[in-house]
């Protein structure tokens, strides 16, 4: 997200988030390999499903009272022909004051906010476990994920991924896309945020809702911004057939 020069708010105090560790049982030794088969099942799952995703993105003035609001509704449908493709429901609503949506926040809409760790996804990113933590008393295993390197032009997320014990899947994202990026013209600066995933079909979590409060520390001025965004309306297109996940063993 770039701020727009031609306008000076004023300040905003900044929120910092919290992350925790707690102790932990002993993961498998291949938990990394676990997940990333899960992922790739999960995303071909998901590609058979059409859904709806409903973008709200607020700018908070002095006290936290709304300054500019952006509203999108977009269904991912397929074609006649069996395309998958995006389609906005209406018109963008567009009343961002300070803000200026870019290329790299749409990007993220689509490819980090809603991430899938696949397996061939896996080489771009450093994973380490960092124990296991208890959510409404459900124990999760942690990762932490960050980009070996960020190439240019490549959006990655960098944060904590929790893990379900039983299958492997990813329920739940908290971290942000990279890289934030700077110019002597202008910033584009990204949230931390959280994605929230739900078991939605086939034994598979889909993401069902993301959220942001943070503030962007703007050279000129900081900007508390929110974002929410829910998936929604899955359905899954043609066959009634389903994908089985097969969890394959290591290779020696």
């Amino acid at each position: 997200m770039a701020l727009r020069a031609w306008r000076r708010w004023p300040a905003i105090a900044g929120i910092c988030a919290a992350v925790w560790m707690a102790a932990a049982k002993d993961p498998p030794p291949d938990l990394v390999r676990r997940v990333a088969e899960r992922e790739s099942f999960s995303e071909t799952v998901r590609g058979h499903y059409t859904y709806r995703q409903t973008v709200e993105i607020e700018e908070l003035g002095a006290g936290g009272r709304l300054a500019g609001v952006y509203r999108e509704v977009r269904d991912v449908i397929f074609t006649p022909a069996g395309e998958r493709i995006e389609q906005l429901a209406g018109r963008p609503h567009q009343a961002l004051q300070r803000l200026k949506l870019t290329e790299e926040d749409f990007r993220d809409l689509r490819e980090i906010q809603p991430l899938l760790l696949t397996r061939d996804r896996l080489f771009l990113y450093e994973c380490r476990y960092r124990g296991e933590q208890t959510i409404e008393g459900v124990p999760y295993y942690v990762l932490q994920v960050r980009p070996r390197q960020i190439l240019q032009g490549q959006r990655l997320f960098d944060g904590f991924l929790y893990i379900d014990q039983e299958d492997y899947s990813i329920v739940r994202l908290e971290g942000r896309a990279e890289p934030q990026i700077f110019s002597t013209r202008e910033e584009n600066l990204f949230p931390r945020f959280t994605t929230i995933r739900e078991k939605v079909a086939e034994g598979v979590w889909f993401p069902i809702y993301t959220h942001a409060d943070d503030t962007l520390p703007f050279r000129g001025g900081p900007l508390r911004m929110r974002m929410k965004i829910r998936y929604s309306a899955y359905q899954r297109f043609g066959s009634e057939s389903t994908v089985r996940f097969e969890d394959r063993e290591t290779p020696e």
